[in-house]
């Protein structure tokens, strides 16, 4: 009986061949990128300036979410995480997302105020690197933009613990018809636990993918209230 199972029961290295030939694969993914020379000569004085003319062009020329952008944090022993978010606003003064501040990224946040986010944009061949320093965003204007969102997200930010471990679907849904009762038709208020974040940057990086991986880097680095530029290798 046990010989015959045997005969019928894939061995390790059969039921591993899919995986080592896709892990092969990686080796061969690649891409040339031709994109457009960056200049120091061609380049704003101001970062932010720089930051607006890219991105400008990236909601002209990419369909899906040319504001998503990967925010990096860490904890107070240094353990880093990472997600991807949408950028809601930006001015001299920074970069601003909203989340839910006892989602795991919010305490990390208030526990190490240092973070980085970075966009990528494959299309047009680009990712801008930033870091700097968070603080949240005055309460009346995470009131503003919570007021502008659909009243079906801010119901299900009153519903979601966010990053908080919940029993079932069926639980997360029943407490989101919970709060569909409780103030469905009326205004929704702004859960206290739930705002903006400014990233405050102190250092932006461009990139400029090139041919033969001889991209372009461009830092930006605040000194005082000035800008330092200089070119990195790639």
């Amino acid at each position: 009986m046990f010989s015959f199972f045997k005969r019928w029961i894939p061995g390790r290295d059969e039921i591993s061949k899919p995986k080592t030939a896709a892990r092969q694969a990686v080796e061969m993914l690649r891409r040339e990128y031709t994109g457009k020379p960056l200049l120091e000569e061609h380049v704003s004085e101001d970062p932010i300036e720089q930051f607006s003319a890219w991105f400008d062009e990236a909601v002209d020329k990419i369909i899906t979410d040319p504001n998503a952008m990967i925010v990096a944090t860490a904890d107070q022993d240094g353990k880093p995480s990472s997600r991807t978010v949408l950028l809601k606003g930006f001015d001299e003064n920074g970069f601003v997302f909203y989340t839910n501040y006892r989602s795991r990224k919010g305490r990390q946040i208030l526990e190490n105020p240092y973070v980085s986010i970075t966009f990528y944009w494959p299309e047009l061949m680009r990712q801008i690197h930033i870091e700097g320093v968070t603080e949240k965003v005055p309460e009346e204007q995470s009131d503003a933009y919570f007021s502008k969102r659909p009243a079906a997200s801010q119901l299900s930010a009153l519903a979601s613990p966010q990053s908080d471990v919940v029993e079932s679907r069926e639980a997360l849904e029943n407490r989101l018809k919970e709060m569909e009762k409780k103030f469905g038709g009326g205004p929704i208020p702004r859960p206290e636990n739930w705002g903006g974040f400014l990233v405050k940057p102190i250092r932006i990086e461009f990139w400029q993918g090139r041919l033969n991986r001889l991209h372009d880097r461009i830092c930006y680095e605040k000194e005082g209230q000035e800008w330092k530029i200089s070119r990195l290798s790639p």
